[in-house]
This record gives structure tokens, C-alpha cells and sequence, in this order.
């Protein structure tokens, strides 16, 4: 009797033993590369400076961002090797780790204060930060629920509204901090995954609407919310230039600086400690200022390949019904976007001005790591998919 060959079960039903090919997406990899590449370049054009300053030497953020970048690597290489089935299957326990972590960074002795907010949780020679990981967990969470109880979640109300019940609670541990920033992307990132999942449109309009709500009144819950709402609105009054609407218009006069093709490489002026954080929240000004609009195009180029690729990702993974790397390979396209427009919006003056990390390019820590990692594990799904036959 001839044996007939098996294909490998769908990485959602839980096969922890399956072992694809290695097929490394070369579109996927290659763009986050570009982007990585990019970001340490602009980083040691932006923080040299300040890094002269505050550290007597002139390329402090550049390197520590490199060793970051070799740990989001090495990150990356654990989570590549790592099934996807096996973070379908522990995700709840990833939930609760998220929900300790937000807990532990508020308590006095553990949490670092730094300007006001308690984000950080101190490793020594490194900062952690748990918001980071509580996206991710969400968005491992909200991915298995969705293969467990699609049913539901299409048919009844109460299956769409057990998760938000959960973000919830993520979103008050968020602003306990607080960080209005993050609490903006985890909810547009996980709304987006349950509206892919399949829910009830009138339903998801109506969440919509509540949680717009909610994002306006915690908006104008605390007055320097209100103020920076007021300097958006008119940055260059006198009030505001050298107040809450600072930070904007030393941007917006990089962004005139630049023009077409930018003063060039390493010769921003408003990187001379006019612009804080220029390294960091507001490194897209610098690039505008040395790079033009021609650098600018350039970045948004790259994450607008990086981030198609990782949508098709999904849903190839969706037509041959692997359901829960289609929904996290949704939620990751749906958290960088969110993420990247919300810098470059800032940063341009179309939003309101709120600290939040432009993906892979900020200087930064905990966030250029947990990216890398979400990128490595797109490339998972990617290889795992590929393997599969089309169900549909």
C-alpha cells in the first residue's frame, strides 16, 4: 500500500511540532532593513549634538541604538524559530504577563518617573516598557479569540464585546501612567482586528463612535492636554510659540528649511538644541530639514511597501485558513501604520503634538525591539503559510 503524502496541519490548530521551510520574505525583510538602515543614519545625524552635550561624546544615541538593534535582531531570530501555534496557544498567559507589567511600572521603587510619566520600568544599563509589550499581547490575545470564538464575534454582541472588556482594562492601566499615545494606537489596532474578524458593521460603528468619545473626553480630562489641543490649533500666537505650540513650530520651520531636496546630511540647524527631541519624537523634521521633501517621500516609500507586504501577508494567510496569522499579521499592519502616521502627522503639524515613536527610526529602546520581533514573526507566519494549501 502506497502512502500518500501529508500536508503539514494549519499552523491555527495548534501543531506545535511544524517546522516549514525556511522562506524569509524578501520584500518584508528588506524594507524593514531600509527602514532600519535609515533610522541609524538619521540618528547619528540628529543626536550628535546633544549627545556631545549631555554625555561628552558625540555618538552615545547612535550606539546604543545599534546594540539595541542587535538584541531586537537576536529577538527576532528566537521569535522566527518559535511556531506560531505556540503563541496562539499561550497567549492568555502573554495577556496576563502585559496586565503585571502595567501594574508593576506603577508602583514607586519599580516604575521610573520621567517628566511626569511612569512608563518605564529600570533594568540598569536599560529601559523597559511595558505599554510595548501590552500592544503585542493584545494583539496575540485578540488574534487567538478570534480563531476560538469567530462565530460569536460575527453573531452576538457579547462575543464581540468579551475582548473589549479586556482592552478596557489595558486602556485604564495606560492612562494610570499616563500615556494617551499608546492608548490611541492599542485601541485603533485591536477595533481594527475585530472588524476584520467579521463584526456586525453597525456594531463596530457604534464602538467606533464610543470610543472617539472616550478618546476626546481623556483628551480634555488634564489641562496640559488642553493646552497642547489649543496650541495645535494656532501654534504661532504669542501665547503659544514659545510655550505648548514650541515643539511644532521649530518643526514645521525644519520642514520649510528643507524644501525639495534639504540642506544635506549632518547640516540641520534646528537640530542645535531648537528643536527638542530631535533624535527622538521629532527625528521626521530632521529629515525633512537635511533630506527635502525628497527624503520625506523616501520614508514613507519604504513603510508603505513594508506595511502593503505585511497586509498581503495576512491575507494569503487568510485564504488558506490560517486564521490566527491572518488576524495578528492585520493587527501588526494596523499598529505600524497607526504608528508611523501618527509621528509624521505630529510632526507636520496635522495632529496635535504627543510623544510617540516613529517605528524603526526614532531612537528608542523597547520599541525598536518589540518591532523587529513583530516583524520576525510576520516573516514566521509568511513561511508557515506558504506551505498550505488554499482552502478557498
Amino acid at each position: 500500500m502506497t502512502m500518500q503524502k501529508q500536508m503539514p496541519l494549519a499552523p491555527n490548530r495548534l501543531d506545535l511540532n511544524y517546522q516549514p521551510m525556511w522562506q524569509p520574505d524578501v520584500v518584508l525583510i528588506g524594507s524593514c532593513f531600509a527602514l532600519l538602515l535609515f533610522g541609524l543614519v538619521m540618528i547619528a545625524s540628529a543626536g550628535i549634538d546633544v549627545s556631545e552635550q549631555l554625555f561628552g561624546v558625540p555618538y552615545h544615541f547612535v550606539l546604543r541604538h545599534g546594540i539595541y538593534m542587535l538584541i531586537g535582531a537576536f529577538g527576532g531570530l528566537m521569535v522566527s524559530v518559535v511556531p506560531a501555534a505556540v503563541w496562539q496557544r499561550h497567549s492568555a498567559f502573554f495577556l496576563l504577563a502585559g496586565f503585571l507589567l502595567l501594574v508593576l511600572v506603577l508602583l514607586p521603587g519599580i516604575g521610573q518617573e520621567i517628566k511626569g510619566s511612569r512608563r518605564w520600568i529600570d533594568l540598569g544599563p536599560i529601559g523597559f516598557q511595558p505599554s510595548e509589550l501590552a500592544k503585542v499581547s493584545m494583539i496575540l490575545y485578540v488574534g487567538a479569540y478570534l480563531v476560538r470564538r469567530r462565530a460569536e464575534v460575527i453573531s452576538s454582541f457579547y462575543g464581540f464585546a468579551r475582548p473589549l472588556l479586556v482592552l478596557l482594562v489595558v486602556v485604564a492601566l495606560l492612562l494610570l501612567e499616563p500615556d494617551f499615545g499608546s492608548v490611541v494606537v492599542i485601541l485603533g489596532t485591536i477595533l481594527g482586528m475585530l472588524f476584520l474578524g467579521g463584526v456586525k458593521p453597525m456594531q463596530f460603528l457604534l464602538t467606533m463612535f464610543g470610543a472617539l468619545a472616550l478618546v476626546i473626553a481623556m483628551a480634555l480630562s488634564e489641562s496640559y492636554r488642553v493646552k497642547r489641543l489649543l496650541a495645535f490649533r494656532n501654534p504661532w500666537s504669542d501665547e503659544n510659540v514659545y510655550g505648548s505650540g514650541y515643539q511644532l513650530t521649530q518643526s514645521l520651520i525644519a520642514f520649510g528649511r528643507g524644501e525639495w531636496f534639504g540642506v544635506g546630511l549632518g547640516n540641520s540647524i534646528q537640530k542645535l538644541f531648537y528643536l527638542p527631541e530631535a533624535h527622538n519624537d521629532f527625528i521626521v523634521a530632521i529629515i525633512a530639514e537635511e533630506l527635502g521633501l525628497f527624503g520625506i517621500v523616501a520614508l514613507i516609500a519604504l513603510y508603505a511597501l513594508m506595511i502593503h507586504r505585511i497586509f498581503s501577508v495576512g491575507r494569503l494567510a487568510e485564504i488558506k485558513d490560517n486564521l490566527f496569522g491572518a488576524y495578528c499579521s492585520y493587527g501588526i499592519g494596523i499598529l505600524f501604520t497607526m504608528q508611523a502616521f501618527i509621528n509624521i502627522g505630529v510632526n507636520t503639524g496635522l495632529l496635535p503634538t504627543k510623544g510617540l515613536t516613529l517605528p524603526f527610526i526614532s531612537a528608542g529602546g523597547t520599541s525598536l525591539i518589540v518591532s523587529i520581533c513583530l516583524i520576525a514573526l510576520v516573516n514566521r507566519i509568511h513561511a508557515e503559510t506558504h506551505r498550505l494549501e488554499p482552502t478557498r
